[in-house]
């Protein structure tokens, strides 16, 4: 497996199944996708029970699809981002603060900075062990990356945005360390901002992200970066930004992107300007119902390895399947791993 081409694998969240939590669109205000997040149908013993449950159902719909590299669809979190920021220390979320993220994409209520960035506790030790106990297949495990969470929050402390990233950063860094030792296969860092801050990501952005990888030497390390979510009534533009990112994050240190080309119809000759990289090629879109061809998928997965090894290249959503209903993703799952399955068959000719 280790130079199979084409591996599969997930950029992390999944649907969550109706019985588990309310169904918002991912603007609700207040809620989703960096204010206190969507409420649970349960309570107490009874939804950590349904939390297990869709843990295993996830798990299980990834395994039955195919795919080599698995997460626990984020079951537990009811945002991404929040569920890792209100287990540090400095952040209130009892009283939200307005703010524009996503350089001017969207207005949105979000966390206040109130005092210093720690981690005092395990974020996520519990999650991957579980996840861990229910397959034997490589397990990914997902946090948000510095830039993302300075972007997701209101700052009342540092007043400066590169020293709150860099706490940040060292924070999660001691999280991933205790992921590695607890055995994560893939421990992957969630930058959607870096498309839309192409100037930070070169100031400090990359700093930052290396920041969060000091000392790990087992895990592969990874790097998320995508448009964000699409989100009813809000803009989503695609900025010409990927050729100034990918060129800074070919000199950082970490092992592995998961980048978007399936939404975004950006040209993969731009694989080019990260050779060092293992990609995780984002060919499966997660703002439409629309099933995609695995033929497509193929040809597309063909077209990425006209400019990088096809060992280095992984098929991935372009973003996390979350938007989606669960029947749709299962099936959007499966035809990537079908198109994968396709390309390898082709190579091999």
């Amino acid at each position: 497996m280790n130079d199979q081409a084409f591996k599969t694998t997930v950029v992390g969240s999944m649907p969550k199944p109706d019985w588990l939590m309310e169904n918002l669109p991912l603007n609700t205000k207040g809620k989703q996708v960096h204010g206190k997040g969507a409420t649970w149908q349960f309570e107490g013993e009874t939804l950590e029970k349904a939390l297990d449950d869709a843990t295993r159902l996830t798990v299980h719909d990834q395994i039955v699809a195919g795919i080599d590299i698995i997460s626990d669809g984020e079951q537990r979190r009811t945002s991404y981002l929040t569920y890792i920021t209100q287990k540090l220390t400095g952040f209130d979320y009892d009283n939200l603060a307005e703010k524009w993220t996503r350089n001017g994409r969207r207005l949105a209520e979000v966390g206040r900075c109130v005092g210093p960035i720690k981690r005092t506790n395990s974020l996520l030790s519990r999650d991957l062990e579980f996840l861990k106990s229910q397959t034997e297949l490589p397990v990914k495990i997902t946090l948000p990356g510095p830039m993302t969470v300075v972007d997701s929050t209101y700052d009342e402390h540092y007043g400066d945005e590169v020293s709150m990233a860099m706490d940040v950063a060292a924070a999660l860094n001691e999280e991933a360390l205790n992921l590695e030792k607890l055995g994560a296969s893939v421990i992957q860092f969630d930058e959607p901002v870096f498309s839309r801050y192409p100037d930070k990501v070169r100031e400090w952005g990359i700093e930052a992200l290396d920041r969060c990888l000091l000392g790990i030497s087992k895990s592969k390390t990874a790097a998320h970066i995508c448009y964000s979510y699409p989100m009813p009534g809000v803009p989503r533009p695609i900025v010409d930004s990927y050729p100034v990112i990918l060129k800074a994050l070919e000199n950082s240190k970490i092992d592995e992107l998961a980048l978007e080309f399936e939404a975004s119809k950006l040209d993969p000759e731009l694989l080019r300007l990260c050779p060092s990289k293992t990609i995780m090629f984002g060919c499966i879109d997660n703002g439409t119902h629309e099933i995609e061809n695995p033929n497509e998928v193929a040809q597309k997965l063909l077209a990425a390895a006209q400019h990088m090894p096809a060992e280095q290249i992984q098929a991935a959503p372009d973003c996390g399947l979350l938007p989606l209903p669960l029947g749709i993703a299962r099936e959007k799952l499966k035809a990537m791993v079908d198109g994968a399955e396709q390309a390898r068959v082709v190579l091999d000719k």
